[in-house]
């Protein structure tokens, strides 16, 4: 996997991915507004974020209102969010332009097109674009809400086209709509904390096939990173081993009760 030298780059001033004019001004125009007033961000090491070139960023997920979340998060520490979205999203007239202009990915999450997402973030890779990909493929179904075991997407992206990929964690989003919850409450103002962890050192995969148990030793690095930054939001000890929607009877897609 190659590796970047920072010190050799050029310094590049946070915000200048969002200073090109682009669809994301429209966006930002659309849902900053009522955004702002209802959602407070605190970033805790937000100096991580890369300002330049490709890289993977992979948060944990519990809510469905987490992209959101995590592409306002993004654009404010200037860069421009674009995601691996789940295919039938795209569905809804509105909301499917708005996420075709702006250059958000579709996925179906079984069969021959899953692969095709893969392709089409690496074309993003291309371009020098950041793409937030979700490890966990689905709202987790951790009862404490810690990230559950990782699908090996992120990794793979990261591995195959030798970029970073960026742990990070958020925290409090359960308040603004809960877990499998129905209704944004976006009054009072919440509080919301990201942090954004040191790449992932993949130097260990670099030179091995990708085949299925590198890459899911490498998932299991990367949630295991997850973890440890949600820990740090909450003061608490993530559990040991991730939890894994199989070993407990549960459907890996789709909506859960609680």
């Amino acid at each position: 996997m190659p590796q970047h030298d920072p010190a050799a780059a050029p310094a590049v001033k946070r915000g200048a991915e969002k200073r090109r004019p682009s669809f994301f001004w429209v966006l930002a125009a659309l849902v900053l507004p009522l955004w702002n007033l209802s959602v407070k961000y605190r970033f805790h090491h937000d100096e991580r974020m890369p300002q330049s070139g490709a890289f993977v960023l992979s948060p944990n997920h519990y809510s469905e209102v987490d992209p959101l979340v995590m592409g306002v998060a993004c654009w404010k520490l200037g860069r421009a969010p674009r995601f691996l979205a789940k295919a039938s999203l795209f569905k809804n007239p509105i909301l499917g332009w708005l996420l075709r202009t702006s250059g958000q990915i579709p996925v179906e999450r079984a069969g021959s097109q899953s692969h095709a997402a893969i392709r089409a973030a690496e074309r993003l890779v291309e371009e020098g674009r950041m793409v937030i990909v979700y490890p966990e493929g689905s709202l987790t179904r951790d009862p404490g809400m810690w990230p559950m075991r990782g699908k090996t997407g992120a990794v793979r992206i990261a591995l195959e086209r030798g970029i970073p990929v960026v742990p990070a964690a958020h925290w409090g989003t359960q308040a603004i709509l809960p877990r499998y919850g129905k209704k944004l409450s976006l009054f009072p103002r919440k509080t919301v904390d990201v942090i954004i962890g040191e790449p992932l050192d993949l130097s260990a995969y670099a030179d091995k096939p990708l085949d299925t148990a590198n890459l899911t030793a490498a998932t299991n690095e990367l949630m295991d990173a997850i973890a440890a930054l949600l820990g740090e939001l909450r003061g608490e000890t993530p559990p040991a081993e991730r939890w894994d929607p199989v070993k407990h009877g549960q459907k890996e897609t789709g909506r859960l009760d609680g």
